[in-house]
Formats: C-alpha cells, sequence, structure tokens
C-alpha cells in the first residue's frame, strides 16, 4: 500500500484494546493519501469488496481463510447538519492530515492510531496518557456536543472500562441535547452498558453528575443500582441467550422501583424482544413477582407460573433457591402439565366447563406437589372421574 502512497492505521478502539491487553474484536482501518477507487482497486486484489459507504469513503474487506470482516476507510470530515445522531454529515477526504483525522473522534483513548506499516503508536490527542491515568477527556470539548450521544457513550464507557470522566466531559454530557436522540439509540447504548459493563457503582454515579438519568430516565433517577447489578456479573455472564441476561440486568437495575417507573423507564428504551426473547415482558413479570415465596419446591413451581424464577432468584441472590430451581427444571418456565385434556377426553369427558375444573384442579396438585409423574395425574383422574356424578 506504501508504494502506491497510502499510509493505512489501525484506528478506534481496536488500538485502545489492544494497549490494554485485550482481544481485538473491531478492526477499523483508517488509509490515507488513497482515494476511494484507488483504495478500491487495492483491495480487490486482496479479497472480496463490499462498498457498504463508497460515498463517504466506507468499504467492508473480508480476506479468504479470515473469519471476521474489516471496515477499510478513508479519512472522514463530520459536519453538524441538523439534530440529533443522524443530523451528522461525512466527508471522506483522503488529503486530511493525522490531526485533522483525529480531531472527530469523541474521547482521546479512541483517536489513537496503530501505524500499520511502521508497527509504531500514532497519539496526536495524548490518549496513551489518558489510558495509563485510567481517565475519559474529549478529543475537543467545541466539537464533542455536536453528537448528543456521544454523552451515553461516556457511560457505557465509564462501566465497561472502570475509568473516569473528567470535569470538562463531564460538563460537555450535562449540555448534551438527549432530547434529540431516538430511542433505538438510547437502547443500543443502555444495552452496551448493562451487558458488556462491570463497574456500574461508578457509571452510575457518572449517568448521574452528566445529568443522564434525570433527563432519559427521570422516574428512576434515585435509584443505586451499581452494588446490586455487580452482584449479578456472574449469573450474566455464564448465561444465554443474550436477551435473557438483558432481563437480568434490567432487572436488577429497577428492582426497588414501583411498576409504574419500570413501565415507564422501559417504555423510554422502547424495548419489546432481543434475539425472539421477549425481555420486556419477563422484566414486568419478574418485578410484579419480586415478593413471591421460593422457600419450597412448591414455592418454587407456583412462583414459575407467574415469573421466571431465574430472574427474580437471580436479582435477589437466593442462590440455594436457584439451584433447586435448575433441579426442578423449572428455572426459566413453568413444569409441562402432567394431566391434559386428552387425558381427561380418553376417560370420557367432554371439553367444557367440567373438563376445564378438573384441569385445574390437577394442575394445583401438581404444583404442591401431590401428583409428580404423569401416571399419577392419570390415576387422580380416573378416580376423580367415577367419584362424579
Amino acid at each position: 500500500m506504501s508504494a502506491r502512497g497510502g499510509r493505512a492505521f489501525l484506528v478506534g478502539g481496536g488500538v485502545r484494546d489492544h494497549l490494554m491487553g485485550r482481544p481485538v474484536k473491531d478492526w477499523d482501518v483508517e488509509v490515507f493519501g488513497l482515494p476511494v477507487d484507488a483504495l478500491v482497486h487495492l483491495l480487490e486484489q486482496r479479497g472480496r469488496v463490499s462498498a457498504v459507504g463508497r460515498s463517504f469513503g466506507v468499504l467492508k474487506w473480508r480476506v479468504a481463510g479470515v473469519d471476521h470482516e474489516v471496515d477499510v476507510s478513508i479519512p472522514r470530515r463530520d459536519s453538524k447538519v441538523g439534530p440529533g445522531h443522524r443530523g451528522i454529515a461525512v466527508e471522506g477526504d483522503p488529503d486530511m492530515t493525522l490531526e485533522e483525522a483525529t480531531g472527530r473522534r469523541d474521547l482521546t483513548i479512541n483517536a489513537m492510531m496503530w501505524d500499520l506499516a511502521r508497527q509504531e503508536l500514532v497519539d496526536p490527542r495524548g490518549g496513551a496518557a489518558d489510558l495509563e491515568a485510567g481517565r475519559l477527556r474529549a478529543v475537543d470539548p467545541a466539537t464533542f456536543l455536536e453528537d448528543p450521544l456521544r454523552a451515553l457513550r461516556v457511560v457505557q464507557f465509564v462501566a465497561r472500562l472502570g475509568f473516569a470522566p473528567d470535569e470538562p466531559l463531564l460538563d460537555c454530557c450535562r449540555r448534551a441535547e438527549l432530547a434529540e436522540l431516538p430511542a433505538e439509540r438510547v437502547l443500543g447504548e443502555w444495552e452496551k452498558l448493562l451487558l458488556r459493563g462491570n463497574h456500574f457503582v461508578l457509571a452510575f454515579r457518572a449517568a448521574r453528575d452528566a445529568r443522564i438519568l434525570e433527563r432519559v430516565f427521570p422516574e428512576v433517577v434515585d435509584l443505586e443500582p451499581g452494588p446490586r447489578l455487580e452482584q449479578l456479573l456472574s449469573l450474566r455472564n455464564r448465561t444465554a441467550p443474550q436477551g435473557r441476561q438483558l432481563a437480568l440486568m434490567l432487572l436488577g437495575w429497577l428492582w426497588p422501583a414501583t411498576p409504574a417507573a419500570v413501565d415507564a423507564t422501559l417504555n423510554h428504551l422502547q424495548l419489546f424482544t432481543l434475539g425472539g426473547y421477549r425481555v420486556r415482558d419477563r422484566v414486568m413479570e419478574a418485578h410484579a413477582a419480586s415478593d413471591a415465596p421460593s422457600g419450597s419446591d412448591a414455592a418454587l413451581r407456583w412462583l414459575s407460573t407467574r415469573a421466571e424464577p431465574w430472574l427474580v432468584l437471580g436479582v435477589r441472590g437466593d442462590h440455594t433457591g436457584l439451584e433447586r430451581a435448575t433441579a426442578l427444571s423449572i428455572a426459566h418456565e413453568p413444569p409441562p402439565r402432567l394431566l391434559t385434556g386428552k387425558h381427561l377426553t380418553a376417560m370420557g369427558i367432554r371439553g367444557g366447563p367440567a373438563m376445564g375444573r378438573l384441569l385445574d384442579e390437577a394442575w394445583r396438585a401438581q404444583l404442591d406437589g401431590l401428583l409428580t409423574t404423569e401416571a399419577d395425574a392419570v390415576s387422580w383422574g380416573k378416580e376423580r372421574v367415577s367419584r362424579a356424578p
């Protein structure tokens, strides 16, 4: 590439993660000195190119035998042309200087660059020093507020890295026009915070100091969920699907809130499902069952009919109850009914109120532990039928 006049850098979070000794998940490469057409031609010689954002110089590049795509772009210049996160105009400019190119970044720790040819760090904004100090600092306070989503990104970086935002950065966040942000963008950052964060005491303190909670989630601004969320980390990190993890962390955050406040907060996020998992419904059900008894097998079975025991018991920190619910195979859903309409039909009972009463009675007996096998339930049903007038 250098022979063609280009100079390639790994940029953004990949550089930060590399310097922190973390696996690099985001491979973003910025190429200086080559126009888009020349860059496409060069990349196509070594892999497949998808020009997803070619109009402003952003390409997807996949090399045969490599299991991930690399985002390759030319330097870009951002301009505020309208409200909100979408009101940013982007223009590619391969002749931009390194100083100007890093000026569009949000935080200094995200403005570092790794020269791929020379294998050396390029750090015109002092990001390495801030990384060493555990400090979050805006690249340019004057342009930081062009994208109000950056205020939420600061909080999720606090949660993920445990770094402290400096006072000028907090002041920027306090002045961000958060009302311009659509719900899906707020959800995207809050989801990262809850699913990828580890430092929740610091994160919620920063969100409060930056006046983010009072403007985005006013119904729950006074909650102090940090310690509870940090206690849930081991449970969050060993389960799937992702929707269930998110439900657990949302419930941990909103646990002491009123039902109305939980409903309003989920409305702010416009959150319903994730990966087919009904996040909103499960959170509301578990919150409503927060005081349900769970001290016996029967109580656990009854709880499973109201909410997902794994969520309720997990947030309570009831490890014994959670182990027992898992052993009973009801950690995530109620047990299957032992007596069904098919059984009763075979006994000569037609569908209707009589069948419904028998099924309800059998279900209650099963939940109480009086019926434990299908054979028990069928015998119970036959005995009831024989006594019927």
